[in-house]
């Protein structure tokens, strides 16, 4: 049995007993985790496909350590400029081993029909434009995800960076220690100082924005 898995943001095709490198997931080391975003299950001539996830499907796997990956150089020139800029990078990476995969509740996907020629309806009469909505009020943060690039010195990399690795909300960025993360964000280029970004998560989840704005005139890049 295999199946098609999105882990971090990435597709795998996974079996049991198989080791995979994904993205720095933020589980501990021996720790179990599961991913429940199943694309595809195929048991022998037998396939099963979500539309697009398998309801009641599910990958569980364990966390056997925590590492960084090959170093890549990145090598920028601009001709008779002068310009030469040479910068070494290694991704945080996970290994996990896949435990076991589950099909359970999962639907089939139906059988191929033949395709029949398309019947012509007539045009149906355009429905009266409705009337423009209010905005909405401001409202304080709440579990969905927020734009985690309002925080001064938060760029749409290290967005994407922190809801991988579990922040995704100005309340989870406030209760966040400054050295966790800069754990999650270790493999984004760049020197990033995380002191303030708590602080200012704070501000932003209280819906305080004129306090917030005053905050941030007063960093540069996030520093104090």
């Amino acid at each position: 049995m295999y199946a098609i898995v999105e882990i971090a943001g990435h597709q795998f095709k996974v079996e049991k007993d198989q080791k995979v490198f994904v993205n720095r997931l933020s589980a501990e080391e021996g720790k179990k985790v599961s991913f429940d975003n199943v694309l595809l299950i195929g048991n022998g001539n037998d396939v099963t496909l979500g539309a697009p996830a398998i309801d009641g499907a599910q990958v569980s796997a364990k966390v056997l350590k925590h590492l960084k990956g090959d170093k890549v150089i990145v090598f920028k020139k601009k001709r008779r400029k002068g310009y030469r800029v040479k910068n070494g990078h290694r991704q945080s990476l996970t290994e996990i081993v896949i435990e076991g995969i589950t099909a359970s509740g999962a639907k089939k996907a139906a059988p191929k029909k033949e395709t029949k020629k398309a019947e012509v309806k007539k045009p149906e009469p355009k429905a009266k434009a409705a009337a423009p909505k209010a905005k909405p009020a401001t409202k304080k943060a709440t579990g969905k995800a927020d734009d985690l690039k309002k925080i001064e010195g938060i760029g749409p990399k290290i967005a994407s960076t922190l809801v991988e690795g579990g922040i995704s909300t100005f309340a989870e960025l406030a209760k966040a220690k400054p050295e966790a993360i800069s754990e999650i964000i270790a493999g984004v280029r760049g020197n990033h100082v995380t002191d303030t970004w708590p602080a200012q998560a704070k501000l932003a989840a209280d819906g305080k924005w004129d306090e917030l704005k005053a905050l941030q005139d007063k960093l540069d890049g996030g520093k104090a």
